[in-house]
C-alpha cells in the first residue's frame, strides 16, 4: 500500500513539473510573439521612409543605388528571420499548451480519491420504507415500473418464513425469487432486509457477482444467440445487432420497451451444425440469417 501510495506522489510530482514548465514556456512563446510583432510594427513606418529616402537620393547620387540595395535587402532578411521566429514560436506554444493541459487532466487524475463506502450507497438504495400505524410499509411509487402494478410481495414473506433469516440463507432466498419474479425487484430486496439478518451490502454483492441473478425486468420472450465460435463467424453478432435494432432495444437495455422479448447473448448452445443458432425459451432455430431471425420473433409477436 506504501509503495502504491509512494508512486502516485512521483507521479503527482511529475505532472505537476510538467504542468509548470510547459506553461511558463507558453508565457515566453507568448511574450515573444506579442514583443516581436509590437516591434516589427512599430519600425515598419520608419523602414518605409528610410526606402523612400534612398530612392529619391538615387535620383541625383547614382552612388546611393547600392544603399538602396543592402536596405532592401536587410528590410527582406529582417522579415523573413521575424516569419520564422514566429513559426517556432507558434509551434512550440501550441506544443506547451498540450503538454500543459495533458499534466493537469493527468494530475487531477492522480488526486486520492474518497473510495464511497458500500454498505452506504447499497443502504441509500435499498433503504426500507418506515411503516405507519403498524401496517407494512408499502413500496415507494417511483420503484414500480411503468405501466405495472406493485408486485405482490406476500411471496417474499412466506419465502423468509420457510428458508429462514440467517445471512446463509441469502443466495437460495435470492434463487427463489428470481425465479418467481424472474429478476430482483427492488421491493423484494428491501423487504428481505426488513425481515431477515441480511445485509442491503450482502445482497448487493451476491446479486452482482453471480451472473444468474438479474436487476431489471425480463421479456415475456427470453431469445438466447448464440456467440460460440462456429456462430460467431456465421454472423451471430449482426443477428445480434439486426434483432435490437427491429425491436427498438437501446444501447444500455437488452429488453425492448413492451418487455415482450429479452436478447440475450450466450455462450455456445451446443448446435454448431446449426449455425448461426438462436434459442426463443426452449425452441432452437439454425441457420438464420439477420431476415429469418427477425421473422421469428414476429411470428411469436406481430409488430406494433
Amino acid at each position: 500500500m506504501k509503495t502504491m501510495q509512494g508512486n502516485g506522489d512521483k507521479k503527482r510530482k511529475i505532472a505537476r513539473r510538467l504542468a509548470v514548465w510547459s506553461a511558463l514556456l507558453a508565457i515566453v512563446c507568448g511574450l515573444l510573439l506579442v514583443v516581436d510583432f509590437g516591434g516589427a510594427s512599430l519600425r515598419t513606418a520608419d523602414d518605409a521612409s528610410l526606402i523612400e529616402e534612398l530612392e529619391e537620393l538615387t535620383k541625383t547620387d547614382p552612388g546611393a543605388a547600392t544603399k538602396l540595395h543592402d536596405e532592401r535587402e536587410r528590410q527582406t532578411n529582417a522579415s523573413l528571420a521575424r516569419k520564422a521566429r514566429a513559426r517556432v514560436a507558434s509551434w512550440v506554444l501550441l506544443i506547451a499548451g498540450g503538454v500543459f493541459v495533458a499534466s493537469g487532466k493527468w494530475m487531477m487524475s492522480l488526486r486520492p480519491q474518497r473510495l464511497p463506502d458500500l454498505e452506504a450507497l447499497v443502504a441509500e438504495r435499498f433503504a426500507p420504507t418506515t411503516s405507519t400505524h403498524g401496517k407494512r410499509p408499502a413500496a415507494p411509487a417511483a420503484d414500480v415500473p411503468t405501466g405495472e402494478e406493485a408486485i405482490d410481495l406476500s411471496f417474499v414473506d412466506d419465502l423468509v418464513a420457510r428458508l429462514g433469516g440467517s445471512r446463509e440463507a441469502a443466495i437460495p432466498i435470492l434463487q427463489a425469487i428470481q425465479t418467481h419474479y424472474r429478476y430482483l425487484p427492488d421491493e423484494a430486496l428491501r423487504r428481505v432486509c426488513e425481515l431477515t439478518d441480511i445485509t442491503p451490502a450482502q445482497i448487493a454483492g451476491t446479486s452482482s457477482f453471480y451472473a444468474q441473478f438479474r436487476r431489471s425486468p425480463v421479456g415475456r420472450h427470453v431469445v438466447r444467440v448464440c456467440h460460440g465460435t462456429a456462430c460467431h463467424v456465421a454472423g451471430a453478432d449482426q443477428i445480434t445487432q439486426e434483432l435490437r435494432r427491429h425491436l427498438k432495444i437501446l444501447p444500455d437495455e437488452d429488453t425492448d420497451s413492451r418487455r415482450l422479448f429479452t436478447i440475450d447473448a450466450v455462450a455456445c448452445v451446443g448446435c454448431c451444425s446449426l449455425a448461426p443458432v438462436m434459442m426463443i425459451e426452449e425452441e432452437t432455430a439454425g441457420r438464420l440469417t439477420a431476415s429469418s431471425a427477425r421473422q421469428a420473433l414476429d411470428a411469436l409477436v406481430p409488430p406494433t
